[in-house]
């Protein structure tokens, strides 16, 4: 697992990913849960915002959460703490040299993971070696290819460009969420199903306004200005006319769609011997 994270490390990007996240729980995660006795393993934590609310949606299980960055598992510690959060162990670990036995967890879990990986394919298959036959394993990733927003701007447009680029360059792949179906038929799961989650808002949505319009998705294309310009992918003044036309979507006319997807695909049993 590369540790070359397109959006940084910084505590506005750790602000943003569990804002995100508590704006999109129910959306991504109302249909998550897990038996209770069972085990489950989050790959790739970040700094929790996943994780506590799969662990409160789940009481009764028990979470491994990994990641590579021993800063992102700090702060995934403490907000596990402050949310009063007892049923998850967390872990240091590469995705790609995991430390659990074979068929270790009933259940995998893996989100906004993939879209960072140089081979995702790969990593599913390390994955899905963790699983017990029967377990499942739940992917969710974005896609930006899928945003839409009114009034259109073409400057606008060039600037989510620099971001799938620019994910591109890091050995990741920002349109990844429309791909989930092959990738965990390749890797040899079975009974695959994807469900597209759209998020839609305009202003008779205001909190969606504030909460994913400017604070998760213009609010990340924003993060990664330096870097597009310091590239060379885009003119400063193209860049920032760019992102203004983005936040008219956010304005009292202004229409913004992006849609996740979510997949859950399961490990086959082992094909039984003719008698």
């Amino acid at each position: 697992m590369t540790d070359d994270y397109v959006h940084g490390y910084s505590d506005r990007e750790g602000a943003r990913l569990l804002d995100q996240a508590s704006t999109l729980a129910e959306l991504l995660h109302g249909d998550t849960r897990y038996p209770a006795g069972s085990s489950v393993l989050e790959a790739g934590c970040g700094v929790g915002a996943q994780t506590v609310i799969l662990a409160r949606n789940s009481p009764g299980a028990q979470f491994t959460s990994i990641d590579l960055s021993a800063g992102s598992l700090e702060q995934a510690r403490l907000h596990a703490v402050d949310a009063d959060i007892h049923n998850v162990t967390f872990q240091q670990a590469d995705l790609f040299d995991l430390p659990f036995r074979h068929e270790s967890f009933d259940h995998v879990f893996v989100c906004f993971v993939l879209e960072h990986l140089a081979d995702p394919g790969r990593a599913l298959q390390m994955l899905r070696s963790r699983l017990k036959p029967g377990g499942t394993l739940t992917v969710i990733e974005g896609d930006h290819g899928s945003t839409l927003f009114h009034p259109e701007g073409t400057k606008a447009r060039r600037a989510i460009q620099c971001l799938v680029e620019l994910q591109a360059r890091a050995g990741g792949d920002a349109l990844i969420g429309r791909k989930l179906f092959p990738l965990l038929r390749s890797a040899g799961f079975c009974a695959i199903t994807v469900s597209p989650r759209m998020v839609y808002v305009d202003t008779s949505r205001p909190g969606w306004v504030d909460e994913f319009t400017k604070g998760t998705f213009t609010a990340m294309l924003e993060g990664v200005r330096e870097r597009a310009l310091a590239l060379g992918l885009i003119e400063p003044q193209v860049w920032d006319e760019g992102v203004a036309e983005l936040r008219r979507a956010a304005g009292p006319d202004g229409v913004f769609c992006y849609t996740f997807f979510k997949a859950v695909g399961v490990r086959p049993a082992p094909a039984r011997s003719a008698a």
